[in-house]
């Protein structure tokens, strides 16, 4: 069987695919073939130039290319119209990731409505206002005013029944007790290795940004508590080295991912929740659509609300 697909013709495995999913993710005429190859393999190659042309980043259609070469020599075929989403053709760990014996804590499958908040006291009224998941997005250079807001929004949750995530500064967000950090790329990739047992053994919540499937693949090496995808549509409040992902990616990625709490986020307001909670994430990311509502309460109320409804749906 291995020697019917070393067969297949690169142009035509490229042919295939572009046929069957330019539907699904567009088409860009800017792409040319990658001139970087892991493999010979005609499925491979062809793979690779195929979500090429798809607008897929180099080191992503890398991913998805050997993960369709692997999941063509796992069943014996070569499926145009089959978009790779088994964790194992990824090479990532056993699924589901919170039953492995290094993983952190688990937070719940479903984190509802997610406020990203710029103080200590944004984070107490949404939590006061219902809000189900908030995050602190403090930016400083100060440490001292650091911690103070960290304290401060630790404090600001108590009596409610808010899961509150610090994001980066895992020290403070270890000396104040909060339930849970997140980090982005950068952040979990400059870690030592005693720093992130340190922040398990505080036994911390762990949420990680990812911005395509290579991200991804490397936030599952350290098995997170949830996976953010994004950003999902254009943001302009954080400078992206990454296009938008658009909803289509979002849910395939929701499909790979599946073993995890997974959050959208990125540029979405009220109108798009129906679309983003239609991938099948169990939690949507908000900034401004709260921060800068007339009546940030009464949003937040609604939009927790859609979320609910939108899920059990």
């Amino acid at each position: 069987m291995s020697d019917n697909l070393q067969s297949l013709n690169r142009a035509a495995v490229a042919e295939a695919i572009v046929a069957a999913h330019a539907g699904t993710f567009g088409r860009s005429d800017e792409a040319l073939p990658s001139r970087v190859a892991s493999s010979d393999h005609p499925i491979y190659l062809g793979a690779k130039d195929a979500v090429a042309m798809l607008g897929f980043i180099e080191v992503d259609a890398e991913c998805i290319a050997r993960a369709w070469l692997s999941q063509s020599e796992r069943t014996g075929r070569f499926d145009a119209g089959a978009w790779p989403d088994a964790p194992e053709d990824f090479g990532l760990r056993n699924f589901p990731p919170g039953e492995r014996a290094d993983a952190f804590p688990a937070c719940p499958r479903r984190l509802g409505l997610y406020a990203v908040l710029p103080d200590a006291a944004w984070v107490g009224r949404m939590a006061r206002a219902g809000v189900p998941t908030v995050q602190l997005r403090f930016k400083s250079d100060d440490a001292a005013a650091i911690r103070r807001e960290v304290f401060a929004a630790v404090e600001a949750v108590q009596g409610t029944e808010a899961l509150l995530f610090i994001n980066d500064h895992w020290q403070a967000t270890i000396d104040a007790g909060a339930y849970g950090l997140h980090l982005g790329q950068e952040d979990l990739d400059a870690l030592q290795p005693a720093e992130l047992s340190a922040i398990k053994a505080a036994g911390l919540r762990l949420g990680v940004s990812t911005h395509g499937y290579a991200e991804m693949v490397r936030a599952n090496k350290v098995s997170p508590s949830y996976i953010a995808m994004g950003a999902v549509y254009p943001t302009t409040l954080k400078k992206m080295a990454t296009a938008p992902q658009g909803v289509a990616r979002l849910a395939a990625y929701a499909r790979l991912m599946r073993g995890y709490s997974q959050v959208g986020i990125g540029g979405i307001d009220e109108a798009r929740f129906p679309e983003v909670l239609a991938t099948g994430v169990g939690s949507v990311a908000v900034v401004r659509a709260l921060v800068t509502a007339n009546d940030p309460d009464a949003t937040a109320r609604r939009l927790a609300t859609m979320i609910d409804e939108g899920v059990r749906g």
